[in-house]
């Protein structure tokens, strides 16, 4: 590398424990959280689950983890989940929902990820009868991961859940980043608990705590996702020295998503005033940037070519594809390294 400061944009994922939520790890009271004994997850379960205006909460080991437990308890094996076709359940959770769930899925195609009900709502079968897969569950991706940290528009989630409960089918929120999208919209978590019948939301994004995600849901789900928490072997004992993270980042690192926000804007801008055709700027609602360098002409370097380059200069880029690039902001970015990721994205793109 030929510069010395190093800025990471592969994912939010990367950031470290600041130093008051390694203090509150150090401090937190524990117990066996499989004998329900761990008051620090107690805590936080129901803490979150008060959030987003649910009855209960689970913590999880990962976001992936808790996203399979909320569908398991909606879908039955052999019925289907609906989702869109860039959505993390169906990319990139290695296939869990079909070997572990027995659940089948369909999809639809939609724009940055972005939500259209009646698209949606048109796919399901409720009751497929003994020839047709029957449709058990919606599957609602916000912020949209792959869709480059789209908010999904409130009146379009509504209007899903409306139409669903009309058929008897359920809706699962895949709410990684919703703290983003609470964040960028100021609508309420609990607006966007009341569309869902579970609830996903991660703790190691965006919030900086090094791992955990938590489901929210009914009293009666949310038992029934601990049986198979369990049995998917995610059983865990004193892990409230976790969760004390997750109650801290939610505590003191939730307002500041929005230097996130505004510090992707900025690197977005950086790309676009050099090659304006590989970004929107207006496409940036939170703390993702793709760049969709197919929309460049010929000379346009490959993916994994741009990021070596940036690589070389200090900034690691994630490489989604041969021709997509994602930026992702995050709390361990100040905006020294944002204006330094700035420079270099336009020194090996311009």
């Amino acid at each position: 590398m030929t510069d010395t400061l190093l800025v990471d944009l592969r994912s939010d994922t990367v950031t470290t424990p600041t130093p008051g939520m390694r203090e509150a790890m150090a401090t937190a009271p524990v117990g066996d959280d499989v004998y329900g004994e761990d008051p620090t997850v107690n805590e936080l379960e129901a803490h979150v689950a008060e959030l987003l205006g649910h009855e209960a909460g689970l913590y999880c080991p990962s976001g992936s983890m808790a996203n399979m437990l909320g569908v398991r308890v909606l879908v039955s094996p052999g019925q289907e989940l609906l989702c869109d076709s860039l959505a993390h359940v169906v990319r990139a959770e290695l296939g869990g929902h079909a070997v572990l769930g027995q659940v089948s899925t369909r999809t639809w195609a939609a724009d940055r990820g972005r939500l259209d009900a009646a698209t949606a709502l048109a796919m399901a079968v409720p009751d497929g009868g003994p020839y047709l897969v029957s449709t058990a569950a919606f599957a609602v991706e916000n912020t949209h991961n792959f869709g480059g940290g789209t908010v999904q528009p409130i009146e379009q989630v509504r209007a899903l859940r409306a139409g669903a409960a009309e058929m008897g089918v359920a809706v699962h929120l895949d709410g990684a980043r919703l703290w983003n999208a609470h964040v960028a919209t100021g609508v309420p978590l609990a607006e966007y608990g009341a569309i869902a019948d579970t609830v996903s939301v991660c703790l190691s994004k965006g919030l900086g705590a090094p791992v955990g995600s938590v489901l929210t849901g009914s009293a009666e789900r949310v038992a029934a996702a601990r049986v198979w928490r369990k049995r998917y072997g995610g059983g865990m004992r004193q892990v409230g020295i976790l969760a004390a993270a997750g109650r801290y980042a939610l505590d003191h690192q939730l307002t500041r998503l929005a230097d996130d926000h505004a510090r992707a804007r900025r690197l977005a801008g950086a790309v676009a005033a050099v090659r304006p055709e590989l970004v929107d700027v207006d496409d940036v609602e939170t703390n993702i940037v793709v760049l969709d360098l197919a929309r460049g002409d010929a000379s346009t370097p490959a993916a994994p070519e741009i990021a070596a380059s940036a690589r070389e200069h200090g900034v690691l880029l994630s490489v989604l594809g041969p021709r997509t690039l994602r930026l992702v902001t995050h709390l361990g970015i100040e905006d020294e390294g944002c204006e330094h990721a700035a420079d270099v994205l336009e020194k090996v793109l311009g």
